[in-house]
């Protein structure tokens, strides 16, 4: 599983905020294989199950359990641990349940990253961090192309909005006191990403058709689907993470080069639908159905969204590897494993995984798995 980033973050203290939740959970299992030093702060895990319970995580890094609403507590975390890097991940991360709690969605998702750059500048350790937004922090415009980095940042729902608005708060802070001009006095490198919809294994959360299929798939119910027409830009977890890995590494190695927005998507052209997506769950799964329960009452949600990654491809060399068909077939090898023993430790499953992405990384030529 050798890469360029084993060399980077051997050793190295960073601090991944919401390393209960899917993403963070699998980040910190990555940096953990990497050798660094993981320090999580997060909540609870926010699903019972959860991928950082299956995996045995609290055993593995150093777990805090705070909330990115408090600042002071962020201060003291970085004051006692000094991270050269922060992912941040905390999140309220649920497009439906930000209808049902509107201002905790801007609290966490807004408040919460200004907290996190505002110990970054009170502290003085943080070289660099990654902030992750959403590709739902652009104006939906229901194009045919993809988002650009360039694109109208925007939002006709609180979850949207508030990744929109938390994009404008990193934006703020990199051009008010880690501007590029002075990165001699600062030595901070602030960017923020984006990406598509992001399926693995361990991901429970609520409304979100996957892990709402999976868990159907493993009850012997029918797949409820609300809205089987939509289209996204699916990928597999570990896509996103190894372009947050790779940014890490540019801006560690390179300075403020590269301190802005960047899309991490899925290597299809065009997008793939709702019903698509859970017909091959299905036959991956080897039985089961699934039922339309669609309905013009339910809450907004974007129909088309796809997004573009070329920046990424032009300037990082970041590409994409596994299609969304091999996407789903990983992400229901996880299940599984899971279902026939969900008292196994899945932390070796989880790193397997990692392990034949980046074999696959490297036999494409991926920069970073060289």
């Amino acid at each position: 599983m050798k890469s360029i980033f084993e060399g980077v973050f051997q050793g190295m203290p960073v601090l991944v905020t919401g390393h209960t939740g899917f993403k963070g959970s699998w980040l910190s299992i990555w940096l953990n294989e990497l050798g660094a030093k993981v320090i999580g702060y997060s909540l609870d895990p926010p699903t019972i199950p959860s991928n950082f319970e299956a995996s045995h995580l609290s055993r593995r890094v150093i777990d805090i359990r705070n909330d990115v609403r408090n600042l002071d507590a962020l201060c003291d975390v970085i004051e006692e641990f000094k991270p050269q890097v922060v992912f941040h991940l905390a999140a309220q991360a649920i497009v439906l349940e930000s209808y049902a709690s509107p201002k905790d969605t801007f609290d966490i998702n807004v408040g919460g990253t200004v907290n996190i750059l505002e110990a970054i500048r009170l502290t003085n350790s943080v070289k660099v961090a990654v902030c992750i937004t959403s590709d739902k922090c652009y104006q939906n415009q229901e194009w045919a192309w993809g988002y650009r980095e360039i694109d109208r940042l925007g939002g006709s729902e609180p979850y949207s909005a508030s990744k929109a608005m938390a994009e404008l708060a990193i934006s703020a802070y990199r051009q008010s006191f880690f501007p590029t001009n002075r990165y001699e006095e600062h030595r901070v490198a602030v960017a923020s990403t984006r990406a598509g919809n992001v399926i693995g294994g361990g991901d429970w959360g609520k409304d979100r058709i996957v892990s709402d299929s999976m868990r159907a798939l493993m009850e012997g119910r029918a797949v409820r689907v609300r809205n089987p027409h939509h289209v996204r830009p699916w990928q597999f977890v570990l896509e996103p993470l190894s372009g947050y890995l790779w940014l890490a590494t540019k801006l560690l190695r390179e300075g403020c080069r590269f301190a802005e927005a960047w899309n991490f998507g899925p290597p299809e052209s065009l997008a793939v639908s709702v019903r698509d997506l859970v017909h091959e769950l299905i036959e991956l799964w080897g039985t089961g159905e699934w039922e339309d329960i669609s309905s013009d009452q339910a809450p907004h949600e974007t129909g088309l969204l796809r997004l573009s990654w070329e920046k990424a491809a032009n300037l990082l060399g970041w590409q994409p590897v596994y299609t969304w068909h091999e996407a789903l077939a990983e992400t229901v090898d996880w299940f599984k494993k899971y279902h026939e023993d969900s008292s196994m430790d899945i932390y070796d499953t989880c790193v397997e995984q990692i392990r034949r992405y980046v074999d696959r990384a490297r036999e494409l030529g991926v920069v970073w798995a060289m």
